[in-house]
């Protein structure tokens, strides 16, 4: 036992009952490309040996994917079929496969194979410390390139990486995605964070230990379509900034300190124009100033609202996912 953060003891002893390895999958609207999924994981795990689950979360899907993932379930003791009450988003689901896998070892990946399974034997070998600086706790995938992905989305991706390094303290490592192997320890200390608006790779990183890069190329999707557009993305971006930086909280109070000094200018600007009685332009300007003001306003009281949201969010307390059914697993 050791003391995590916030005053938890964390068990790190290895429990003979839990699988040597569990995989992580949220679903949502994957049932082209399930079957696929399965089978190139399955084969992965034959390979390895040992014990081993394979957790499917189905994300509130519209399509078949519960169905196929509670046949999954049925035929194959190895996997769990997880339902939630409805679509929660990529994180929450994750984090729902998270808390009910029970493995030492857990791997996270996305079930439309842009990261493919085969890297397991690599992140495993890594972990057992092949790299020659002791086991890792962390072997996360980092893109070298990132095939049938349009150029604005890889653009917006390497700025995102880029602005988040720049505004945070956090050492996030860039081009890499939720596809990582942990160890238990940093699974449990992970699941203690309780927040609701939930980064998962910058929390991941913020645990610190030795946390390993495989470098590796992203591939297209087997099937299906992307189920981030460009608003998901947005709305991930907002939520990966405002969990771990203040940058936007104090970059609001040096542009309300440099604001202050425009409109004081303009003051003194109009009152030396009344005291020498001058004719002043007036509209052009004030409106100008006003405008200027007006709308930095606006987009600071914009900033703070977004945390405070996010605190009141946080403030309710309610569950971070609600699950419908689970087949599979342990009984």
């Amino acid at each position: 036992m050791f003391p995590a953060a916030d005053g938890l003891l964390v068990a790190v002893m290895t429990d003979p009952s839990r699988p040597a390895l569990s995989v992580v999958a949220p679903c949502y609207n994957e049932q082209d490309v399930l079957h696929e999924f399965l089978r190139r994981v399955g084969a992965v795990l034959d390979a390895i040996g040992g014990t081993s689950e394979i957790v499917l979360v189905d994300d509130g899907s519209r399509d078949r994917t519960w169905e196929i993932m509670a046949a999954a379930a049925t035929a194959d003791p190895r996997v769990v079929a997880v339902r939630l009450m409805r679509n929660h988003g990529h994180q929450l689901a994750l984090t729902a496969g998270l808390s009910i896998c029970r493995g030492e070892r857990i791997l996270i990946i996305d079930a439309d194979l842009q990261d493919p399974p085969e890297l397991l034997p690599d992140m495993m070998a890594l972990m057992d410390g092949s790299d020659g600086k002791g086991g890792a706790d962390v072997v996360y995938g980092q893109r070298r390139q990132r095939h049938g992905e349009s150029l604005f989305k890889r653009a917006t991706a390497a700025a995102f990486y880029r602005l988040i390094d720049r505004v945070t303290d956090v050492d996030i490592p860039a081009d890499a995605g939720d596809f990582r192997l942990v160890t238990r320890r940093v699974l449990d200390l992970l699941l203690a964070m309780p927040e609701r608006h939930r980064f998962i790779r910058g929390m991941v990183a913020w645990i610190g230990g030795h946390q390993v890069p495989l470098l590796y190329d992203r591939h297209a999707r087997a099937a299906g379509e992307s189920k981030y557009p460009l608003k998901k993305m947005i709305r991930f971006a907002a939520d990966a900034i405002t969990a771990f930086s203040v940058v936007p909280l104090m970059a609001s109070m040096t542009i309300g300190w440099i604001m202050a000094l425009v409109g004081f200018g303009f003051f003194v600007y109009s009152m030396i124009g009344w005291l020498m009685n001058a004719n002043l332009p007036g509209w052009t300007s004030i409106m100008a100033a006003m405008g200027l003001l007006g709308g930095m306003q606006f987009l600071m009281l914009g900033i703070i609202g977004a945390y405070l949201g996010r605190l009141y969010d946080q403030s309710k307390g309610r569950p971070l996912f609600m699950i419908r059914d689970i087949v599979g697993g342990p009984k």
